[in-house]
This record gives structure tokens, sequence and C-alpha cells, in this order.
């Protein structure tokens, strides 16, 4: 019994998925599938030097070639993928729950509370998102843990303005009022019936988010400030080929494509929740 519903739940879970859902899930799934066959069939060092095999086309040992000092792609893409969906995960995870609590906070018990964070958010909001992931990154060259958290505060701010929002409507209602007149906790209430008002919202901001925290390392990587190399990040390959583009466009095009698909995954993740939204 137990069995079978370990089979049946992800079948349940796949039906209530809409057909852009399945595709932005698929297209995660495959990249996983990449991921496994490249650690049990190629697993070569992405820092791996030979100057001898510069842009090599691709062959059965290497099935996208190699880079402009002769590195495996094969195993470089699938290095950059692993640092592109570790921060994207990292960073969601930890911006919501930064963002949910504060949000909590500030639309449940209102006061000085809801002052003090909508002041911090308020002065945040006051530089552009990337330009603080710029300025993180410059001060601390090359580290993932600045950039994570840089990335972090910056998603943290939607789940705070949406769940604050949800709060401030949820405490006053009759539910949460008698709730209160019972006795029961306040996780009890938060459980009860402030998460279901914001679930939905902040599952669509997780989505987006994991999107956009790809985009932003892609993005500083392409400007030479986030990781360094040797690593291998998406967004630095892209620098690093964009002079070679003539001579070995479809390397070029491997760190592209790989980005574009990522965060089309994760938009198309969204479109289920926006249109319950929606209706």
């Amino acid at each position: 019994m137990t069995s079978l519903s370990f089979v049946v739940a992800p079948t349940s879970l796949w039906r209530t998925l809409t057909h852009a859902q399945r595709i932005g899930l698929a297209i995660l799934c495959s990249f996983g599938l990449f991921l496994l066959i490249e650690a049990l069939c190629f697993n070569y060092d992405p820092a791996l030097q030979n100057l001898s095999n510069a842009f090599a086309t691709p062959t059965w040992q290497e099935p996208l070639g190699t880079d402009q000092f002769g590195r495996s792609n094969v195993s470089r893409l699938a290095d950059a993928i692993i640092t592109s969906l570790s921060m994207a995960v990292l960073s969601v995870i930890t911006s919501a729950l930064l963002g949910i609590s504060a949000g909590v906070l500030a639309g449940w018990k209102q006061g000085w509370w809801d002052r003090s964070f909508s002041f911090a958010v308020n002065v945040i909001l006051a530089m552009p998102g990337l330009v603080l992931v710029l300025l993180f990154g410059a001060i601390v060259p090359g580290s993932f843990l600045i950039l994570y958290m840089a990335i972090s505060l910056i998603l943290s701010i939607e789940y705070f303005r949406v769940v604050r929002s949800h709060a401030r409507t949820a405490v006053n209602s009759p539910a949460v009022e008698a709730s209160q007149l019972y006795g029961f906790s306040d996780w009890y209430i938060f459980k009860r019936h402030l998460w279901p008002a914001c679930r939905r919202d902040v599952l669509v901001l997780a989505c987006f988010g994991a999107g956009n925290a790809i985009l932003a390392l892609a993005s500083i990587g392409f400007l030479h400030v986030g990781l360094r190399p040797p690593h291998a990040e998406l967004g630095l390959m892209m620098v690093e080929l964009f002079r070679y583009y003539q001579d070995a466009p479809w390397v070029l095009l491997q760190p592209i494509i790989v980005i574009m698909l990522l965060v089309f995954s994760f938009y198309l993740l969204t479109q289920g929740e926006d249109n319950d939204i929606a209706n």
C-alpha cells in the first residue's frame, strides 16, 4: 500500500500541472539527465587544459567539443549548470525565509515592526537590484557566498511586499480573530490562515526568483565581476568565448542556449499559478 502511494502521488501531481508547467518540468528533468550522463560517462576535469586540442569538433569522447583551451565543454557545461542551479535553489530558499518572516511580522504585528521593515525595504529599493549585486561582487571578487547573499537579499523584497499585504488583510479577518479568542498559538494561526492566503503567490515568486537568480549570476559573470576563471559559470563562459564566435560559433551557442532553457523552464512553471490567481 505504501509503495503504491509513492507511485500514485507523482502521477497525481503530474495531472494537476498545466501544459506549460509540464514543459518547464520536462526541461529541468532533461538537465538532470544531462548531469547524470556526464557524471557516469565523462566526468572530466572542467579546468584541465589541452591546448593542442583547442576548439575540437564534437566526437564520441567529447560530444560538445572543446573550448579555446582544449577544455571539455560537456564537463564545463555540467559544472556551470550545477553552479547556476545551486545559486537558484539557495537564493530562493534564503530569500523566501527572510521575506516571509519579515512580511508576516510587519503585517501581523504592524506598528514599529512594519515601519522598520518597510524603511529597510525602501532603502534597498532605492538602488537597482543588479547594481547592488555588482557592488557586492566588486567588494569581494569571485566569492560565491557574497553573490548568494546579495541575490538573496534582492529576491527577498518581493516576498516581503506580497506576504505583508496578505498578512495585513488576514489578521483583521473574523477567522483570525476567532482563533485568537480561542487561544490558538501564533504558529497555528499562521499555518491555518496566513499561509493558505499567500501560498500561491509565494510559489510563483519562487519560480520567478530561481530564473532571476540564474540571470543575475550570468549577468555579473558576463561583466567579469562574478566568479573567476577557471571556474565554469555560464556568463563567464559566454564572455570568454565571445571573441571566438567566428572560429567556433557552436561553442559560444552552448552556454547561451543553456541559460535560455533554464530561465524559460522556471518561467513556464509559473504559468499554472498565474492562471489560478487570475481566476
